[in-house]
């Protein structure tokens, strides 16, 4: 018997050695798998990448959305690069209305960041973005229009638009997401990556259901926008997300020195 299973692992050694080593996964078959998965759900759904090459990756990705939470990203930026913020520590203030508007997505005080920064505010970092298609609403802010190609690339480039003194602060809570608002991506577990991210939805309705994030691993960095609209519940939605991003980030790549 021990001589069977020997010659099995002999065999299995050697055909293992003949077809070489197994070919990673390509961001081609990513996208695909993912844009499959979307077909079998409910709701509107479209996503971009930013890939660890910076090479980009997109599905129905200019389709503007309502924005809901995940404009407090851009709330928060703008926030911090203030010509008043932005050479100076952060006060116990400031931390009281960024704190909870990004870690548990407190409405209030983005209201109150919103009336902060203002629309000059908001529409300059757009500007300075990119963000071509950005439409900002102030009130109910979270109408404001935005697409996962733009997000996607926002959060890829994010520090660019953050003063360097304050980088580590910002990266720190989009890093410590309340545990209750870590659905979604939050869900996907990959050994050695840190996510740093933010989610939107439609008060529980299932309307709409967002996530903006990118991710880091030693030199490595990959950035996401998935926008999903009219999904049956939040639950739906959240259950829609972790699957898109489960295809997304199926086989990432390994640094060069790993």
């Amino acid at each position: 018997m021990r001589r069977v299973a020997s010659v099995v692992v002999l065999v299995t050694l050697v055909l293992a050695s003949l077809m070489g080593p197994a070919r990673a996964t390509t961001w081609r078959q990513r996208m695909r798998k993912a844009i499959a998965y979307a077909g079998t759900r409910s709701g509107s759904v479209s996503f971009a990448v930013l890939d660890e090459r910076r090479r980009f990756h997109g599905y129905r990705a200019q389709r503007d959305v309502a924005a809901a939470s995940v404009l407090k990203v851009m709330f928060m930026a703008a926030y911090l690069r203030r010509p008043s913020v932005r050479g100076r520590s952060l006060t116990d203030y400031d931390r009281s209305l960024l704190g909870p508007m990004i870690r548990r997505s407190d409405n209030t005080a983005a209201s109150r960041v919103r009336d902060i920064v203002g629309r000059r505010g908001m529409e300059r970092l757009a500007r300075d973005a990119g963000m071509d298609s950005f439409r900002f609403v102030y009130s109910p802010w979270g109408l404001s229009l935005v697409n996962a190609a733009e997000q996607s690339r926002f959060m890829s480039t994010l520090p660019r638009y953050i003063p360097d003194r304050h980088e580590r602060y910002a990266r720190n809570l989009l890093s410590h997401i309340v545990e209750s608002q870590r659905w979604g991506i939050g869900e996907v577990e990959r050994p050695n990556w840190r996510y740093f991210f933010k989610g939107g939805w439609g008060s529980g309705t299932g309307a709409v259901c967002h996530q903006v994030a990118f991710i880091r691993r030693d030199d490595l960095k990959i950035s996401y926008a998935v926008m999903i609209t009219n999904s049956p519940s939040h639950g739906y939605g959240t259950d829609t997300l972790r699957g898109i991003f489960s295809r997304l980030m199926r086989d990432l790549p390994r640094p060069a020195t790993s």
